[in-house]
């Protein structure tokens, strides 16, 4: 049995069909657009782990080795975003320290976190300096008596800071695992630690 459909309303369901590509394409774009840029990868990376951190916070010191092996195991790029917390005393202050640091190297910006992780236990707003000093010298870098005359250190972590506010940070360390991706979910966030190294295998092979 042949069926005839008019053509009239071939096309009215050809538009329709359209129509509905269209608007699940605009939704994806949407989507996507939607994505703060501070959960995607650097260029060039298909997943990285994005941590937002305060140097006071003990768990932020307990967090950074994990993270930093599980970098290295995936080689994968860890991206840092500095959130001191209102409440400690001399967080703020040292990451403008470590933001003068970066400013020799990237890497010697790490270091100096690492180091500050490392004696967090024994430092104090009055001796936060000292400890900056010391590392300055052990490795042959002059540490101004004004660190951030023009406050431009002072700045970045500013900015850190309204990135966190952007994404409703609430707690440090703040961790997430993001990829590239332009389907589904781009990122999600390491809620349990001991979770991470599945969550990097989960967004690599998505």
């Amino acid at each position: 049995m042949k069926i005839s459909i008019p053509a009239g309303r071939i096309s009215r369901f050809a538009t329709l069909v359209a129509c509905l590509v269209l608007s699940l394409s605009f939704c994806a774009l949407a989507q996507e657009q939607n994505v703060n840029p501070a959960l995607r990868p650097p260029k060039g990376a298909q997943v990285a782990i994005v941590v937002f951190e305060d140097l006071q916070c003990p768990d932020c010191r307990r967090a950074t080795p994990l993270v930093e092996e599980a970098a290295k195991t995936y080689k994968i790029p860890v991206v840092w975003h500095d959130f001191p917390l209102p409440f400690h005393t001399w967080s703020y202050d040292g990451a403008i320290i470590a933001r003068y640091f970066d400013s020799h190297s990237k890497a010697l910006g790490m270091e100096f976190r690492d180091y500050i992780f490392s004696n967090q236990l024994e430092i104090t707003p009055q001796n936060l300096r000292g400890y900056a000093e010391k590392f300055a010298t052990d490795h042959h870098v002059d540490l101004p008596f004004v660190v951030d005359p023009q406050g431009k250190f002072a700045a970045e972590v500013n900015a850190d800071k309204e990135i966190g506010k952007e994404i409703n940070i609430g707690h440090t360390p703040t961790l997430y695992v993001v990829s590239n991706k332009r389907n589904g979910k781009p990122f999600v966030e390491v809620v349990d630690r001991s979770q991470l190294y599945q969550l990097i295998d989960a967004m690599m092979n998505d």
